[in-house]
């Protein structure tokens, strides 16, 4: 299993707070406007730019907007389109991590971080099926784990656990579903609030780090300069899109003082 000090030499620092790029939608998407991807791509580096000069410590880019989104396998007009705009994130900022996250199909989120030199994916089902706002997912981690192989092992798979807007097929305790994606080689685990935006339930990371005590447990929603603290007392780092944007809506852009202060809370967490 990864460790946590192997987890932090991806970001060169501890408790990594990774800013969410949510991207226009996408061609392909019921809400596309169908003008290209130039919007898409300007307004990605510009939130790339305000979450880092605000100190983010990696980036990752998402196809929040597209709803709704395929439980499966993606198609090939939105791999093609996220492939091209991460490139174009990574080109501007190639010494910051940055993951991929395309909703909700690992296999293809690891083939776009190769082609865009992403460094991790977040794979949102990963080793149990879901039953999905979108649908049954049934995600095998094998599959996932030999494309891996044969494409890019250095790419790491963060994966979620009975990730926001579903519900396992069959429910578990958190604590066992950690443990068996981390069983299965995924290089973080990562638990969030129901829905987006949500606050982390502090019990459930608690569970978690009971069985998983040297393993990176990330926050997947709802962490902010209030609740930092004790969340970063159990978890070994955050995902934070809400909290950075105007007004704290999901839907809005980047606010780069938001983000700023935000980051001097963690600055403080992580000097005392």
């Amino acid at each position: 299993m990864t460790t946590v000090s192997e987890f932090n030499e991806i970001f060169a620092t501890s408790k990594p707070i990774i800013g969410m790029i949510h991207l226009k939608p996408l061609p392909g998407s019921p809400v596309y406007d169908g003008k290209g991807l130039k919007k898409v791509i300007d307004q990605a580096l510009e939130e790339a730019g305000k979450l880092i000069d605000g100190g983010v410590d990696g980036v990752q880019v998402e196809n929040y907007n597209d709803p709704s989104y395929f439980p499966d396998v993606a198609p090939a007009e939105t791999v093609s389109s996220l492939s091209i705009v991460a490139h174009e994130v990574h080109k501007a900022y190639p010494n910051v991590p940055m993951g991929i996250c395309l909703l909700a199909d690992p296999i293809a989120s690891i083939a776009v971080a190769h082609t865009s030199g992403a460094r991790f994916v977040r794979a949102t089902v990963f080793t149990e099926a879901a039953v999905d706002v979108s649908g049954l997912a049934l995600r095998r981690p094998h599959e996932i784990l030999r494309y891996r192989k044969f494409l890019d092992p250095s790419i790491k798979i963060f994966a979620d656990v009975h990730i926001k807007h579903s519900a396992p097929l069959a429910m578990r305790p958190i604590e066992e579903s950690a443990y068996d994606a981390a069983y299965f080689m995924a290089d973080a685990v990562i638990i969030s609030g129901k829905h987006t935006g949500f606050e982390t339930p502090l019990e459930d990371l608690k569970k978690v780090r009971g069985v998983l005590p040297d393993y990176p447990i990330m926050v997947g929603s709802g962490m902010n300069k209030v609740n930092a603290q004790k969340i970063l007392e159990v978890a070994s780092g955050a995902f934070v899109g809400s909290t950075f944007k105007i007004d704290g809506n999901s839907y809005k852009s980047v606010d780069c003082e938001r983000v700023k202060e935000f980051m001097k809370v963690i600055g403080e967490i992580r000097n005392r």
